[in-house]
């Protein structure tokens, strides 16, 4: 059944020009908006703890926004099962590559860090096209066989490899001949409470999955924010800003503290941008 799906209607769905697929991302945020009002409650509540100083209105156009910006991302990640390096190339820019690049010269590893804002699954894709580095991103398997395989070749076909997140220490420790960069998406709910880093983050107590930093500190890789920008409808820019060169001089939550707050002012500048739907904060802070 998963199969038939993948090859009679994901698949040919895919092959689409995105002139069409932005078609059906209209149609299907009425759908998802309007009609299954998709984690509503969530999204809403999300955004009004976040921005309580804003207007009704105010916080109600985020939210009108942000459905019609994740159902782009919907189109864009099936999109990606037979988008093109040329395609990617046209549509994803990186403003400083040599930011990253440098440090390969250098013959050194890095960390690249970043959140669930703007398109990050066509950035991941496309980081081999623009970078030195053997490219390693840490991910949570599916439950799904077929599709978990789908993902990683989709994923993968530029070069970037996956990691299970149980396996990370094992890919820090993998002997490549080339210097690695290893990218974190950091900004989900941890799953063990106690390990997290814990801040005031959009207002509210949060916690941050803490392995970006351990991991930097135990093997010392500079780290980097990535920060994705939406130029228009479809096309992106990636922007690299050095976070630390030596994680070690630097004092225990230090690391997740400064992403924390350059992705929050993404977030501040341009909400719509997250992953609102997300249930972020589903846990709390241990006393």
């Amino acid at each position: 059944m998963h199969q038939l799906l993948y090859y009679i209607i994901i698949i040919p769905l895919s092959l689409l020009p995105h002139f069409v697929l932005y078609k059906i991302s209209d149609l299907l945020c009425v759908v998802m908006k309007d009609i299954l009002k998709y984690r509503k409650d969530i999204i809403l509540g999300n955004i009004k703890r976040s921005f309580p100083e804003k207007t009704v209105d105010q916080q109600l156009e985020i939210y009108a926004n942000f459905y019609r910006h994740f159902c782009d991302l919907l189109i864009e990640n099936l999109k990606g099962f037979t988008i093109t390096k040329t395609q990617i190339k046209n549509r994803l820019n990186m403003s400083n590559p040599e930011l990253v690049n440098d440090y390969f010269e250098k013959g050194k590893s890095v960390i690249l860090i970043g959140g669930h804002y703007n398109n990050w699954e066509i950035t991941a894709q496309g980081c081999p096209i623009y970078l030195k580095h053997e490219l390693y991103a840490i991910y949570k398997p599916l439950k799904n066989d077929f599709y978990n395989n789908k993902m990683r070749s989709t994923r993968g076909k530029f070069g970037l490899h996956l990691t299970p997140m149980k396996l990370t220490k094992k890919y820090f420790e993998l002997e490549t001949s080339n210097p690695k960069a290893i990218i974190f998406g950091s900004d989900q709910s941890p799953s063990n409470i106690k390990n997290a880093y814990w801040t005031t983050f959009l207002k509210q107590d949060t916690g941050f999955l803490f392995g970006a930093e351990k991991y930097a500190k135990d093997y010392n890789y500079p780290v980097i924010y990535v920060h994705i920008e939406k130029i228009k409808r479809g096309f992106y820019r990636v922007n690299f800003e050095l976070i630390c060169e030596s994680p070690r001089s630097l004092k225990h939550g230090e690391i997740m503290e400064l992403f924390s707050k350059k992705l929050e002012k993404n977030i501040v500048d341009i909400p719509h941008y997250w992953l609102w739907s997300h249930h972020r904060w589903k846990k709390s802070k241990p006393l």
